[in-house]
């Protein structure tokens, strides 16, 4: 997972095949495929080794706000690093599985507990943390960029959550 997952980070969805990493572990393809099955469980065994992190923060007192801003954090967090993955994961859809299932899924319980519209608000900050993760790869080399774009993009969940949770409130009659 650890060939795959350079080759995935060097070369994108392009560089990343069953023949190439063979060549890099100095392997057969068909072993490969033995393992893995077929390009999506590669991608999907990636995808559970990058994610699995997301799902494993510190979970306290039931504070849905807190428990969606951590795991929307990590998850970005986790976007920025390996921004290929995620990229081939928008190619090849069927590759939506595992740990990436299940964080959706915790999102969407968690947002159930405070809207009527837990689907449109889980594509939002989804989406938001997709496309501020994405944009981390431009900076990568620039620690400096990167920690100002990290304090944006918490910035801006906030932004997006006090408008949650203040509808919510508006809704409830507080």
């Amino acid at each position: 997972m650890t060939t795959a997952l350079a080759l995935l980070d060097e070369g994108g969805g392009q560089g990343l095949t069953m023949r190439a990493l063979a060549a890099r572990l100095g392997v057969t393809p068909m072993s490969l495929y033995h393992h893995v099955g077929d390009q999506v469980g590669l991608l999907r065994a990636l995808s559970d080794r990058v994610y699995a992190e997301v799902l494993e923060g510190p979970r306290g007192p039931a504070d849905p706000r807190a428990d969606i801003l951590a795991l929307l954090i990590r998850y970005h967090q986790a976007v920025g690093r390996h921004p290929q993955l995620t990229l081939a994961i928008f190619a090849m859809p069927e590759a939506f599985a595992g740990v990436t299932r299940q964080i959706t899924d915790r999102l969407t319980t968690l947002l159930t507990e405070l809207t009527a519209e837990p689907i449109l608000w889980r594509d939002i900050l989804v989406d938001h943390a997709h496309g501020s993760g994405l944009s981390l790869a431009s900076a990568r080399g620039d620690r400096m960029q990167v920690q100002v774009m990290l304090e944006q993009y918490q910035q801006a969940l906030d932004r997006l959550l006090g408008r949650l949770f203040s509808a919510r409130r508006t809704d409830a009659g507080f």
